[in-house]
């Protein structure tokens, strides 16, 4: 098997007997395959079970029961599964034309790279299939973002936000990915250094369907962009500092509305514990959860923790407005910056804590987390 093209879709039953068609067409001169990792609450699995039977190259479905890291984690099931080392990656949407794939294939055979990488912002390319002029701003902003984020390992990358390239699997480690999202491109070249070539393609307009960008997709990449650079501590802190902004926000609020600040505070801080809570449990700690115990026990430890916090906290506050006379805002941000690296230690090391007998120390794990946050950025 010389190519194996990876598809991960969710709800793309409309779209495969085309994709499958005219990759076919596409790869007839390649031995190739097509391995369709599916994650769909619709039919398309029965779809794609139904055209391989009479596809002209042989079509694999895995279909998974838990979508674990999401688009990331299915391309990275596909790798795994592949035949050929030489790995392609594509949508099933068709916004990713199966004609530009032999021109990849000839490249990446050259031998002379580890990737190569459909590019809409290459000499020739296009991102014509972006729905309005809202979305190829925030395409546009959101690479310029990433660019400047790695400024040395995307130096020679124009578009490291596609989710159409083709990769020697031999090239990745897989010990190293942490897949969280949908731009599984970005992580992997964040953590490596790969050698990296480049095929101008046009972007088309979705065959069929509809598309699955949304605000949440853009939190995850957020999220995504910030561990990749800064690593769990600093997430857990760009979190806690959302937090923050939230609490004084909610106190300032009740303030003028009439409601003592002592009673402003608690009411803040519980508001924001539960938000941070369910904010890290999605992005910060998500890989840990399934070692750790069960979510009602996490929250409850770590509403526990945080309200033992807030009880010492809030009469720092009272001393800090009462004897130094500082502004009640401004007395409970100073004791959120201080409570900050208190509660990152206690969630690594007892919220999420691992269950199972013989799985590795949370205290040794946290400290490789220390270790991790102290390479120098241009180690990233």
């Amino acid at each position: 098997m010389q190519l194996s093209i990876i598809v991960p879709t969710f709800n793309e039953a409309p779209n495969i007997p085309e994709l499958v068609a005219r990759v076919s067409a596409a790869v007839e001169d390649i031995e190739a395959e097509i391995i369709v990792v599916d994650d769909s609450t619709d039919d398309t699995p029965a779809v794609v079970e139904d055209v391989a039977r009479s596809a002209a190259l042989p079509v694999r479905l895995i279909h998974r029961a838990k979508r674990t890291g999401g688009l990331g984690g299915a391309v990275m099931a596909g790798m795994k599964a592949a035949e050929a080392d030489a790995c392609l990656v594509m949508d099933a949407d068709l916004q990713h034309p199966p004609e530009k794939i032999p021109e990849l294939y000839r490249r990446f055979d050259q031998g002379d790279v580890d990737v190569v990488i459909a590019s809409r912002y290459a000499g020739g390319g296009t991102s014509g299939g972006l729905a309005d002029r809202t979305r190829v701003l925030v395409s546009s902003a959101s690479t310029a973002l990433t660019k400047a984020m790695f400024p040395l390992r995307l130096h020679d990358v124009t578009d490291p936000m596609t989710g159409f390239f083709l990769i020697d699997r031999r090239a990745v480690d897989p010990a190293t990915l942490m897949p969280r999202g949908f731009k599984i491109l970005l992580e992997i070249l964040a953590r490596r250094s790969l050698r990296i070539a480049e095929v101008p393609f046009d972007f088309a307009e979705r065959h069929a369907g509809r598309s699955k960008a949304s605000f949440r997709q853009g939190l995850h990449f957020l999220a995504q962009l910030t561990a990749l650079r800064f690593g769990k501590m600093s997430l857990f802190a760009l979190i806690g500092g959302l937090g923050a902004v939230a609490n004084l926000a909610i106190m300032w609020v009740l303030i003028q509305l009439g409601v003592g600040y002592i009673v402003a505070a608690v009411i803040a801080a519980e508001a924001t514990i539960i938000g941070n809570f369910l904010l890290q449990e999605r992005f910060v700690f998500h890989d840990m959860k399934h070692e750790a115990s069960g979510v009602w026990t996490r929250f409850a430890k770590s509403f526990a923790f945080n309200n033992t916090e807030a009880l010492i906290r809030i009469p720092v506050i009272a001393l800090l407005v009462e004897t130094w006379h500082i502004s009640s805002v401004i007395a409970a941000g100073m004791t959120l910056v201080v409570a900050f690296l208190v509660r990152f230690m206690f969630h690594s090391l007892v919220v999420y804590a691992p269950r199972r007998a013989g799985a590795p120390s949370r205290a040794r794990q946290f400290v490789d987390e220390l270790d991790a946050q102290a390479m120098s950025p241009g180690e990233l």
